[in-house]
């Protein structure tokens, strides 16, 4: 009967090599690891900058200045022509493939957008209200004057720009299958929107005024002539969870009004330290209850 002749400690084949090898492939990943060249490193930094803090500017008159970092807010609305949809606020995000934010450390280009549930202004909602065309930083905003949106997600040294183009069989939005949003960073027209007073019947008298913070507006891209939309009904599954689709197109009711999913608000800060932006400020009381609650004084 054959019988085993080696003890635990006999080393047999090329014991050599795997040994020479193990403390290869050790010292690549100790190489790696303090470098913050590892995966799980890497990760890690993209997801902290889209999630860092953002302050959003202020407005002192009411109105949207050239320079100022806002949030793109489609506002809470029934869903009429789906049962499941997304409530609330929905801010305008960015929204990296899944795949690829988990295999890298910098923003794709182009980046994918989405509506979100958050109302906290952080790297992958705050953008910047841009010059398109000679316009100075400071100035008032107008309607049917055009202005470019960018962000940053967090990063210092990186800036997007909203864009998009007319719809082709290879370039569409995924779920709708319409005209397509993203982030690219290339400086062209296709960069261009413009901000439109939401009543039809009023929007000519409202030409060449400024254009208000925190009040539902329309925003149409200049070159297609699509309005921006929020499909609160069409779910993606992204790197920070179930989101909405966002795509570039007009819907409007029988009296040829655009509907609620194409209205938004370019949201500001607030003064005060305890609150976020001017969404959170607590809503003033009907003037009913104001005189009810007069009279129980009285």
């Amino acid at each position: 009967m054959a019988q085993n002749l080696y003890g635990p400690r006999v080393r047999i084949g090329n014991w050599n090599e795997d040994v020479y090898l193990e403390e290869e492939i050790m010292k690549d990943f100790l190489a790696k690891r303090d470098k913050g060249q590892l995966l799980i490193q890497r990760n890690r930094r993209l997801k902290e900058n889209l999630l860092r803090p953002m302050q959003l500017s202020i407005s002192e008159d009411g109105y949207i200045h050239y320079g100022d970092k806002v949030m793109l807010v489609s506002p809470d609305h029934p869903e009429t022509e789906a049962d499941l949809f997304l409530r609330g606020d929905l801010s305008l995000c960015m929204t990296p493939d899944e795949i690829k934010a988990h295999l890298s450390n910098e923003l794709e280009v182009p980046c994918g957008l989405s509506a979100a549930q958050t109302k906290i202004p952080v790297g992958r909602n705050t953008f910047t209200i841009l010059c398109a065309a000679g316009e100075v930083i400071g100035q008032v905003l107008r309607y049917g004057q055009n202005f470019r949106l960018g962000i940053t997600g967090g990063f210092d040294d990186r800036m997007l720009y909203l864009s998009s183009d007319h719809r082709t069989l290879l370039k569409s939005s995924k779920r709708s299958w319409l005209q397509e949003v993203s982030l690219t960073h290339e400086d062209s027209y296709l960069n261009c929107w413009q901000a439109a007073f939401p009543h039809p019947q009023l929007r000519l008298e409202y030409e060449g005024s400024p254009v208000p913070a925190n009040t539902k507006i329309l925003i149409t891209h200049c070159h297609t002539n699509r309005g921006l939309v929020a499909h609160r009904h069409l779910f993606l599954r992204t790197y920070f969870g179930k989101e909405a689709e966002v795509a570039a197109h007009t819907y409007l009711d029988s009296h040829r009004v655009e509907k609620p999913k194409n209205h938004w608000m370019l949201v500001t800060g607030v003064p005060r330290k305890d609150l976020s932006t001017m969404l959170d400020l607590p809503k003033p009381p009907a003037e009913d209850t104001r005189a009810l609650e007069q009279g129980v004084n009285h």
